[in-house]
């Protein structure tokens, strides 16, 4: 009977080992599949009184807004230190600096200086692009450059607030948006940065959204928001296959958000939000246009059948997907910031002060479970510079940043 038992405990952790581990890693911008919405869980849903327990800080990532990938235990990010824009490496077990490498000249603005954009993993390199449009390919291993290209070689302009795109990986191809009458959209031979095709039916300037990858009606399509259109383009060769037209103002931001033949848009500025259907042909047809979510740039994250996001002159708000109608709005609770969701929770940043929030990401309302403010903050910086750094929570910590400082949390059940 005992050997009975044995062999079926051995068996099961045979069985167990030989399952593969979930990968859990954060690649690239708003995550593996660009939604912002991790599928860890085990994560904590109520916080202690002073917050999560803060596992490391380095204080020496550089100036800007850039947010995390995170892969193999190393962190990546990039930031500027003195008059130069970096790619940096961090052990993501003590937040020490592995290796720097050079992107470009520092990007310079009033609200705070510096690269805007996430690097994005893939193979044994990562590719990340600074604020006055350089994009280098770095080897993991030890950041040696192995190609970089310019913007303004492939036509594009720098945009007001420089460029904020964090470049899409996919496949053997890098895809960038330098705008232009050459090709808005262009996808860059992953190994040595050679032009593979440009978008050259869709010609508008560089914003400041990222291309989101989408599989409708059997074809893989790349997803750019600009100024003025939604524009979808073939990934096998940029041709484009369908637009809508959007009424943006100043600066259009966030990432569009896709599921099942609908794609999700919002920008600041008064604009709103709209979904869009496409059906068989690539016909394009509005569901909703309305003012409910009007999101600057913070970034909106799709859970269920649930919108949430900051929306300007309302608050934090719940909206319906299929609708566009509000759910639920909680102006008081928090001032305007970024968000991620991670276990059926929101982490929110107010953009201020640093104040974070847990709280559900749920229909039934605003209800939270835990906040803290981040302690240290830059001295470093703009007095007009915010927390506007997009957090990320990654095998069970919780990564946060206000320009040079960044700080690691344990947010994990134990």
């Amino acid at each position: 009977m005992r050997l009975t038992i044995s062999l079926s405990l051995l068996g099961l952790c045979l069985l167990t080992t030989a399952l593969p581990a979930a990968d859990l890693s954060w690649p690239q911008w708003r995550g593996p599949d660009r939604t912002d919405v991790s599928k860890e869980t085990g994560l904590l849903k109520e916080w202690p009184k002073d917050g999560p327990q803060q596992v490391w800080g380095n204080s020496d990532v550089g100036l800007g807004y850039s947010s995390f990938a995170i892969v193999d235990g190393k962190l990546f990010t990039m930031g500027a230190r003195e008059d130069t824009e970096f790619l940096i490496c961090l052990d993501l077990n003590d937040g020490k600096e592995l290796w720097s490498a050079r992107v470009g000249t520092r990007l310079d603005d009033r609200k705070g200086d510096g690269p805007r954009g996430t690097p994005s993993v893939a193979g044994d390199s990562v590719y990340a692009m600074g604020g006055q449009g350089t994009l280098i390919a770095a080897a993991i291993a030890d950041g040696k450059v192995r190609w970089q290209k310019t913007m303004t070689s492939l036509g594009g302009k720098k945009p007001g607030w420089g460029f904020c795109e964090s470049v899409l990986v996919d496949g053997d191809r890098v895809i960038c948006t330098p705008g232009g009458s050459d090709g808005a959209i262009v996808a860059l031979n992953k190994a040595d940065g050679e032009i593979a095709w440009r978008s050259t039916e869709v010609t508008d300037r560089a914003g400041y959204s990222s291309v989101v990858p989408i599989e409708l009606n059997g074809q893989r399509q790349y997803l750019q928001l600009f100024m003025n259109q939604l524009a979808a383009v073939s990934a096998s060769d940029g041709k484009l296959l369908w637009k809508s037209d959007w009424p943006g103002k100043t600066a259009v931001i966030p990432t569009p958000i896709y599921r099942d033949g609908h794609v999700f848009i919002t920008s600041g500025y008064g604009v709103g939000c709209k979904l869009v259907k496409v059906v068989a042909g690539s016909q394009v047809e509005d569901v909703y246009f309305n003012q409910k979510m009007k999101n600057h740039h913070g970034g909106v994250v799709l859970l269920g059948e649930h919108l949430y996001g900051y929306s300007d002159q309302i608050g934090w708000v719940c909206l319906d997907f299929k609708t566009g109608d509000i759910v639920w709005s909680e102006k008081n609770a928090l001032g305007k910031g970024c968000v991620t969701c991670a276990d059926g929770m929101l982490y929110c940043v107010d953009e201020r002060d640093g104040t974070v929030v847990l709280a559900e990401a749920s229909p039934a309302g605003w209800k939270e479970h835990g906040r803290f403010r981040l302690s240290e903050k830059t001295s470093r910086s703009s007095s007009k510079a915010m927390f506007w750094a997009h957090p990320v929570v990654c095998i069970g910590k919780l990564y946060l940043r206000d320009q040079e400082l960044l700080s690691c949390f344990d947010v994990k059940v134990r």
